[in-house]
């Protein structure tokens, strides 16, 4: 038995397929994902030459505590938004022994949405050693597990492309 699906399980083994060639390790920042991109990937085996380490920021106040990300960041344009993503990746790889960092700052609902930031949206950024940082955004379709799961499978393919 597996605790993840083909298809995440597919796409944790092409991050570290991806990693192990590129002779790169990535660290995880996430919040509405609650830790499933850092356990898909060490669901797998050999993980650990890929793997430096994980966060799961769920409050605001862990954000600011372990990533380093500013309390005034997070008043200003909300935890779910670009400039909170980007600080929570680039924190992660300040923290950590990784070349790359990904991050998720989301709302994978019931509720919790607005008009302007809907359930669903997921705020991603993609930060390496070297190089400007990435976001992307994403509104997914569905209840709060196909929300979180389609923001990890988003999340395995920027750590796959990362490497390449």
């Amino acid at each position: 038995m597996t605790l993840f699906d083909k298809d995440l399980v597919a796409a944790a083994q092409a991050v570290i397929d991806a990693h192990v060639t590129a002779g790169t390790m990535v660290v995880t920042a996430e919040s509405c994902t609650g830790g499933l991109v850092a356990a898909a990937l060490t669901s797998i085996a050999g993980s650990s030459a890929v793997v430096d380490r994980g966060y799961v920021t769920y409050s605001n106040q862990a954000k600011s505590e372990m990533l380093g990300v500013d309390a005034h960041l997070i008043v200003t344009h909300g935890a779910v938004s670009a400039p909170v993503a980007t600080a929570m990746a680039e924190g992660a790889l300040r923290h950590s022994h990784a070349q790359v960092a990904v991050s998720i700052t989301g709302i994978a609902g019931p509720g919790g949405g607005s008009a302007d930031k809907p359930v669903g949206l997921v705020h991603f950024a993609l930060a390496r050693q070297t190089g400007a940082s990435q976001t992307f955004h994403q509104v997914f379709p569905g209840d709060r597990d196909q929300v979180r799961r389609a923001a990890c499978l988003y999340a395995l393919n920027l750590l796959k492309v990362a490497a390449l």
